[in-house]
């Protein structure tokens, strides 16, 4: 038996111990290290060994023989490939739209930390490449706490059980953060209660003293008026906010224009809700609030986050064990890739900057620069993931685009490449890899030999960086070498550790904005378009409102190719009576952007006029190749240009 830690994209980071006989994985199971985790995991990982010795695994490099699309390919040598893929970028380089001409796309959201932040990164931006932000999850949430908190450390999960009250705001921790859940039950079995603001009744919602149903995108809205409601019966923490937050008279002039019955109207939800949540946010001492990246996802996105991220404050629910906000933990990491990295020092040419959430709009041509030549797509699936599908694939499709993707098994995007390279899983090589839900760094062994020819991300970076003549010390992969260099505490680099013990992060009294003042910001003054949040209503001419979630079976779309979640729309039965849809129909999802054939259930979970699609299904599940996202629009969130998932309107209509 052999101990790992699983890297996916979840705020867990499970410590994992693998039996191997012969040499094959048999069993997956949770191991000791990480405290949040010791104990189990979830079936996700469990079955992870499907897509290590799956069919769909890729196990050399691969050249496209057929129409894209097809996945018709052969097997070719490294070498080979490598040799095609570096003339391309030379003369992609050397024409006349430059390095700017060729697009990597790394996200490897669930790869070990040197996979992602180090040597990939380092190469493209030596050479020039387009510089694609990662803004398709997290990036609003994440600058809208850095607005209001800087970089001010996360509430600690574990503190959670000393709470009286605790409020989980677009959040899902029993399919997304399946360890946190057990806790809030410890601080429900000690008295506090639980309020969930979702727009369905997830497990935690139906265990939750009170569930907000509120319509998606509206969450500013409810925040404003929680907090405008506070003021109004006197429990804002005046003595809290005069030492420890700027901008209350702007941010509570703005809570004023949603009193308690506007904002109920606006958000779909009982006035009386609202008031009662309010009063027992505010008197229940003390208050953890665990906010989830759901709220981020639409055109309110930033405001939302930030006017949520500023209720603490006005309740002054800070400086005791038990209370503050949770969000991500990634700034407790012990880790720092910049200053590790020799080139960060240097002042490389401005780059050309695109947005992960217009990537078919860039391939299509539709966006100002030089059309894209070559794209280089790594750790992502963006025929799936990504808004406004139907773009993404008609650029994929494109004869004159060069496409390479590294990627452990034939995805939907794959398939689309002149040349796939194989990349091992991370039970097949060395990494290293900080938790976001958690404070713990986890160490990520092999733990059976590689499966085929793959390379990891930085030995492909290395061996690109060879190609180009790049100074071999800047570019060196080996993981031992580059764990060394990147820890910065001086702590173990061969064991899990937890890096910050439990109560010792309580904001206000251990850790605190880490603005000049050392006050939080409840207005940005320094955003002269938008000091406090606002609030956008959305024009159109679709009644129903159409989220895409997590789903307790994949990644993202990760796993997808063994274990998708149905390929099925889910309705209100009010919404599905009104349509004479009955549960198990064949109907038709469409908007302006596209349509899909799918089956409904009727699901009494959800808020009237809300439909549901799980994020992740591959094409391939879908009747007509496209799915979810292909009704997703590519609009922006008004904050770090953020996806809109949340966005897509759409009507449903049975097939006959």
């Amino acid at each position: 038996m052999t101990r790992t830690a699983c890297p996916l994209d979840c705020p867990d980071t499970c410590t994992l111990e693998v039996t191997v006989d012969a040499g094959r994985i048999t069993s997956i199971d949770a191991g000791p290290g990480n405290p949040l985790t010791d104990g189990y995991i979830c079936q996700k990982v469990k079955h992870h060994a499907r897509r290590v010795y799956g069919p769909d695994r890729v196990l050399t490099p691969l050249v496209r023989t057929g129409p894209k699309g097809s996945g018709t390919f052969e097997p070719i040598a490294w070498d080979r490939a490598l040799d095609l893929f570096v003339e391309r970028l030379r003369a992609a380089a050397a024409g006349p739209n430059g390095p700017a001409s060729v697009v990597p796309y790394l996200y490897n959201s669930s790869a070990g930390d040197l996979a992602l932040a180090a040597l990939g990164p380092r190469l493209w931006r030596r050479f020039g490449a387009t510089d694609v932000l990662p803004t398709i999850c997290a990036a609003t949430a994440g600058a809208a706490y850095d607005a209001v908190y800087g970089d001010m450390l996360s509430a600690d999960p574990f503190d959670v059980v000393h709470a009286r009250c605790v409020v989980v705001w677009g959040a899902n921790p029993t399919v997304t953060n399946i360890h946190f859940p057990q806790l809030v039950q410890k601080a429900r079995d000690a008295g506090a209660r639980l309020i969930v603001v979702d727009p369905r009744r997830t497990a935690m919602a139906a265990r939750a003293n009170r569930h907000l149903a509120l319509r998606p995108g509206t969450d500013v809205a409810l925040a404003y008026a929680l907090a405008d409601h506070m003021r109004r019966e006197g429990l804002v923490d005046v003595a809290f906010l005069a030492d420890h937050a700027s901008g209350l008279d702007e941010f509570l002039d703005a809570a004023a224009a949603w009193p308690l019955e506007h904002a109920a109207d606006v958000c779909g939800l009982a006035a009386a809700d609202i008031a009662a949540t309010a009063v027992d946010y505010a008197t229940s001492r003390p208050a953890f609030l665990r906010m989830g990246w759901g709220l981020e996802r639409n055109r309110n996105g930033g405001s939302s986050c930030r006017a949520v991220l500023s209720l603490p404050l006005l309740a002054g629910q800070f400086g005791v064990v038990g209370s503050g906000v949770m969000t991500s933990l990634s700034g407790g990491a012990p880790l720092s890739f910049r200053g590790a990295d020799p080139d960060a020092r240097l002042n490389w040419p401005a780059r050309r900057i695109a947005n992960m959430n217009t990537i078919g709009a860039l391939l299509c041509g539709e966006l100002a620069g030089p059309p894209v030549e070559v794209l280089f797509v790594q750790g992502a699936n963006i025929a799936v993931m990504n808004p406004n599908q139907n773009a993404v694939l008609l650029g994929l499709s494109r004869e004159d685009l060069f496409t390479v993707v590294h990627e452990q098994v034939m995805t939907d995007t794959a398939r689309y490449a002149d040349l796939v390279l194989p990349a091992p899983t991370h039970f097949e090589a060395r990494d290293v890899k900080h938790s976001y839900g958690t404070y713990a760094l986890m160490q990520v062994q092999p733990v059976i030999d590689r499966m085929g020819e793959g390379r990891t991300n930085d030995e492909l970076a290395a061996d690109l960086a060879d190609r180009f003549g790049y100074p071999a010390p800047v570019f060196t992969a080996d993981p031992e070498s580059l764990i060394e260099a990147v820890t910065i505490d001086g702590g173990s680099t061969t064991e899990a550790r937890t890096v910050r013990e439990p109560g010792t992060t309580v904001q206000f009294r251990d850790t605190f904005p880490t603005f000049a003042d050392r006050k939080a910001r409840l207005a940005d003054r320094g955003n002269s378009e938008r000091p406090v949040p606002t609030f956008t209503e959305l024009a159109s001419d679709f009644p129903l409102t159409l989220i895409s979630p997590a789903n307790h079976k994949t990644i993202n779309s990760m796993l997808g190719e063994f274990q998708a979640p149905e390929a099925a729309i889910q309705l209100h039965p009010d919404d599905a009576s009104a349509r004479a849809i009955s549960d198990g129909d064949r109907v038709r999802v469409w908007n302006e952007r596209g349509v899909i054939i799918v089956v409904a259930h009727v699901n009494r979970d959800l808020r009237a006029g809300v439909c549901v699609l799980p994020k992740g299904v591959w094409l391939r599940d879908f009747d007509g190749g496209v799915g979810v996202n292909s009704l997703v629009p590519d609009s922006l969130s008004d904050l770090a240009d953020g996806a809109c998932f949340n966005d897509a309107r759409v009507e449903v209509v049975s097939v006959v």
